[in-house]
C-alpha cells in the first residue's frame, strides 16, 4: 500500500511548487520541445481518429497577440470563449478536457455547451471536464498569466495521467506557448514559433510565389515609413491610375494591423517618393479605431510589414480556405468560407458564410492544398487558414488573389468546428459541399460581431431562454438553428457571436436574421 504524503510534504508542495523548467528560448528548451513534439505525430495518426481512445486535451485559448492592438477590441478577454466549441470533444466517452481561462466562465455558459453534446449525458461529460482560471483580468496574454503561476501549472500536470495521449491546443503559437508545452511535458498541436515568419504577411507573399499562386502586386519585408513610401511610389509608377494601397503589419489580425493609403492628387514625377513621404500621415487611415498615424507607423516599425495594391472590382468577395497539417505531406482541406468584411474600407473581419460559393470553392481548395503542402515540407503543423480576394471577370469567371496566411486558428475556425461536432459531417473539397453524417447538406451564416448597446444588461441565461421561447435555438433533431458564443461579453459590451445553421443558405440566413429580430425586439 503506498504511503500517504506527510503534512510536511503537502506544505512543501504548496509553498514550493514545481521548478519552472528550462530557460525560455534556451537550447535545453528547444531540445525538450522537439522531443515532446514527436508524440503529436503518433497521436494524430492513432488517437485523433479513434473516438474511443483515452486522451486528455489541454486547451489554452490565449490570443497571444500584440496586446496594444488586441486591447482595442471590445470585450477582448471574452474571446477566450471562442474555443469552448472544443468542449464538444467530450462527446468521445474516454476523452478528458482541461480548459484554462483568464477569468471563470459562468456555469450557465458551460451547461449550454454540454447540452449540445450528442449521445453523451451532461453528467458524464462534466466528470471528464476540468475548468481552471487565473482569476486575472489584466491585459496580458493568458499563456503569460499561466506561466507566472507555477501552482496552476502543477495542477494541470496532476491532471495529465498519460503524457503519451495528451496534447496542448491553443489559439495561436508563440514562444510562450512553446514554453508552456515544455513545462507541461506534452506536445503542442501547432507550428514551432521559430517558423513564425511563414505565417507573417511578408512570409506568406513569398510562399504564394513559390506555389505559383496569384497575389496582389506589392512589396514585403518593409521596415519603416521610408520603405513604405518607396514601395508606394514604385507601385504608382507601375500603375499610373492606382488610387489606393493597403499597408499591413506582419503580425496584424482581423484587420487591426492594416491601414488604407489613398494617393493624393499629384503627378507621377521623379520626386514622387519624397512627396509621398512628406504627406504619408495625412493620406494613411489605420483600420484600428482611435489609432493615430504616429502610433500605426511606430507599431509598423516594430513589426515590419508589406504594402500591396488595393484590388478593385465591381463584384469581389473575400473567401478563405482552412487547412490542417498532420505531418509532412499529410494535409487536409477542412473548409472554405466567404468572409464578411466591414469597416470603412472592408478591412475588418465581421463573420463568414459557409461553404464558400460553389462556383469557385473547389478552385480555392486546390490553391489551399498547394500552400498546405509547401508549408508542411517546411515543418508547419496544425490548423491554419489562407485568405483570398476573388474578383469576378467580365466573362463570368473568377480570379483569386491570395493575400495572407493565418498560421493559427482564426475567426472561421470555431464556427466550422461547432457545426462539424454537431452534425458529424465532412466538407467535400472536390465539390465545395458540406455533407452531414445523415447525408444532408448544411450551411451556416456566422458572426463574431453581433453588437448593439441595446443588448447590454442581457445575461447569458436570459439569452438562452429567449432563443428557446422564440424557436431560434439549435435543434439537434432538425440540425438547424442558432448556436451562440462570446456570451460572456453580452451583458457588459452588448456583444456576442452566433452561428446560424440551415438546410439551405437561405434558411441559414433566415435563422441569423431572426436572431437579430428577436434580440432587437426583446431589448428595445
Amino acid at each position: 500500500m503506498p504511503s500517504m504524503p506527510s503534512k510536511g510534504d503537502t506544505l512543501n508542495r504548496l509553498f514550493n511548487p514545481l521548478p519552472p523548467g528550462p530557460e525560455p528560448g534556451s537550447k535545453e528548451e528547444n531540445e525538450l520541445f522537439e522531443k515532446y513534439q514527436k508524440g503529436i505525430f503518433y497521436q494524430y495518426e492513432h488517437i485523433f481518429p479513434d473516438k474511443n481512445a483515452p486522451r486528455t486535451v489541454v486547451i489554452v485559448p490565449s490570443l497571444t497577440l500584440d496586446m496594444e492592438l488586441f486591447s482595442r477590441i471590445k470585450g477582448a478577454v471574452h474571446y477566450e470563449e471562442r474555443l469552448l466549441c472544443l468542449l464538444m470533444l467530450l462527446r468521445m466517452p474516454r476523452t478528458k478536457v482541461v480548459y484554462i481561462s483568464s477569468i471563470p466562465f459562468s456555469d450557465v455558459i458551460i451547461d449550454y455547451y454540454l447540452h449540445l453534446l450528442q449521445g453523451i449525458t451532461g453528467h458524464h461529460a462534466r466528470k471528464r471536464l476540468t475548468m481552471l482560471s487565473c482569476n486575472d483580468l489584466s491585459q496580458k496574454p493568458l499563456t503569460e498569466k499561466i506561466l507566472n503561476r507555477p501552482r496552476l501549472i502543477s495542477k494541470i500536470k496532476e491532471l495529465i495521467t498519460d503524457p503519451a495521449s495528451t496534447h496542448l491546443t491553443c489559439y495561436n503559437i508563440t514562444p510562450l506557448e512553446k514554453t508552456l508545452a515544455v513545462r507541461l511535458g506534452i506536445p503542442l498541436f501547432g507550428t514551432d514559433p521559430s517558423m513564425f515568419y511563414l505565417g507573417s504577411k511578408s512570409g506568406a507573399r513569398i510562399t504564394f510565389r513559390e506555389c505559383g499562386i496569384d497575389l496582389p502586386d506589392g512589396m514585403e519585408n518593409l521596415e519603416n515609413k521610408k520603405d513604405v513610401a518607396e514601395a508606394l511610389a514604385k507601385l504608382r509608377q507601375k500603375y499610373p491610375g492606382l488610387r489606393k494601397c493597403v499597408i499591413k503589419m506582419n503580425d496584424g489580425f482581423s484587420g487591426e494591423g492594416n491601414a488604407m493609403y489613398r494617393y493624393p492628387e499629384f503627378g507621377n514625377g521623379e520626386d514622387m517618393e519624397q512627396k509621398i513621404l512628406a504627406t504619408l500621415d495625412e493620406c494613411t487611415k489605420p483600420v484600428a479605431k482611435n489609432m493615430s498615424c504616429d502610433e500605426f507607423y511606430a507599431k509598423f516599425t516594430e513589426m515590419q510589414g508589406i504594402v500591396e495594391i488595393f484590388l478593385e472590382g465591381e463584384i469581389k468577395t473575400s473567401p478563405s480556405v482552412q487547412c490542417v497539417i498532420g505531418a509532412k505531406e499529410n494535409v487536409r482541406i477542412d473548409s472554405t468560407h466567404d468572409q464578411l468584411l466591414g469597416g470603412d474600407d472592408g478591412q475588418t473581419y465581421m463573420g463568414a458564410v459557409f461553404p464558400a460559393d460553389e462556383a469557385y470553392a473547389p478552385a480555392l481548395a486546390e490553391a489551399g492544398r498547394k500552400v498546405a503542402l509547401a508549408l508542411s515540407k517546411k515543418g508547419a503543423l496544425g490548423r491554419f487558414a489562407i485568405d483570398f480576394i476573388s474578383v469576378r471577370q467580365d466573362d463570368g469567371s473568377w480570379k483569386h488573389y491570395a493575400i495572407e496566411i493565418n498560421l493559427r486558428k482564426g475567426g472561421t475556425t470555431h464556427p466550422f468546428m461547432m457545426m462539424q461536432f454537431l452534425t458529424n459531417g465532412k466538407y467535400e473539397d472536390e465539390t465545395g459541399a458540406y455533407i452531414t453524417a445523415s447525408g444532408n447538406k448544411r450551411y451556416y451564416f456566422a458572426s463574431d460581431n453581433l453588437q448593439s448597446d441595446k443588448y447590454k444588461g442581457l445575461a447569458p441565461d436570459e439569452l438562452i431562454e429567449l432563443s428557446m421561447y422564440h424557436g431560434i435555438m439549435y435543434d439537434g433533431a432538425m440540425q438547424e438553428g442558432t448556436v451562440f458564443h462570446l456570451m460572456g461579453a453580452l451583458s457588459e459590451f452588448g456583444k456576442l457571436g452566433a452561428v446560424s445553421i440551415g438546410s439551405t443558405p437561405e434558411r441559414a440566413k433566415m435563422f441569423y436574421d431572426r436572431t437579430i429580430e428577436v434580440l432587437d425586439l426583446e431589448c428595445s
